[in-house]
């Protein structure tokens, strides 16, 4: 699609409504640098405990359909050291984290039941963002950025596109020139972030002139990389993961055939009974909070 497409299509809200619906599309990508990335923003709380930032969300950008891609992964801790890693069910494959969940909820054993919740997946989203207003960091006003979201904030996406009354008018809040800015709202709620008093504006174009606007679409990122296959591990590999992060050992056995612990307590017994850190564990713990940085 080009630009002049871009304008009449009007951003494909059609399409966009039709995705919504079928809930399409998958998240992580390539960085540039394994422990920051600088595409991406991430807001930030201000001294008074509270963050707030005007965002524009983009279009797709030249030769993408989407203007968003959706990421399932997982992020847990065993005696064998941390599980972070993408899911496979983000490309419509098995993924040997989601077939042990469910075989461990079905068993109808309630403390199955909490170990499946423990290491259930994670779902992200990632889009092209122009950055209005960020009291925070200034200086990326007016810059292009990658965005990384949870579903509280696609909801607001959702629910600006499918407004739930008669007198609200849906709007695409992906176009160009009948979007609408969003004020991204954090507050501390019981130690956790809450995004509750996020809001769009009124319909607004982004830019005075379509020059300007073109110049932002050319400036976005492309986002089917963050789906490419080089960052998803094999099933294979994943499954190995797995088993060691569960028992503390690497394993040839099946992940059906492990017994599971109760408890994670992030060591395993070494040969003369004693407790140590398992030898990736510090590697592993490094990397989880790493990449809770980045979020």
């Amino acid at each position: 699609m080009d630009f002049d497409q871009l304008k009449t299509s009007s951003s494909g809200f059609d399409k966009l409504t039709k995705a919504l619906e079928e809930n399409l599309n998958p998240e992580d990508s390539k960085k540039s640098n394994k422990y920051q990335d600088e595409r991406l923003w991430k807001p930030e709380l201000d001294k008074t405990g509270n963050g707030y930032a005007v965002l524009r969300f983009l279009p797709a950008t030249s030769g993408e359909d989407m203007p968003w891609v959706r990421l399932w992964s997982h992020a847990f801790q065993g005696p064998g050291g941390w599980y972070i890693e993408n899911s496979l069910t983000t490309l419509g494959h098995k993924d040997p984290v989601s077939e042990e969940n469910t075989r461990l909820w079905n068993t109808g054993v309630e403390s199955d039941k909490g170990i499946a919740r423990n290491r259930k997946r994670k779902l992200s989203y990632y889009a092209n963002v122009y950055v209005v207003s960020d009291p925070t960091h200034p200086e990326n006003e007016g810059q292009i950025k990658l965005f990384k979201f949870g579903k509280k904030i696609f909801d607001k996406i959702t629910e600006a596109m499918q407004p739930a009354f008669e007198d609200e008018t849906p709007i695409n809040p992906f176009d160009f020139w009948k979007g609408a800015n969003f004020k991204l709202k954090i507050r501390k709620v019981d130690g956790f972030w809450n995004y509750d008093k996020s809001e769009f504006e009124g319909v607004s174009a982004i830019a005075d002139n379509d020059d300007n606007i073109k110049a932002i679409w050319e400036k976005q990122y492309p986002l089917k990389p963050f789906l490419e296959t080089s960052n998803f591990k094999s099933y294979e590999e994943l499954k190995e993961k797995l088993n060691r992060v569960i028992t503390g050992t690497k394993s040839t056995d099946t992940v059906e055939n492990v017994d599971l612990p109760s408890t994670s307590t992030g060591t395993v017994k070494s040969q003369d009974g004693t407790s140590k850190a398992t030898a990736s564990e510090s590697d592993d713990t490094l990397d989880y909070f790493s990449k809770l940085a980045e979020e």
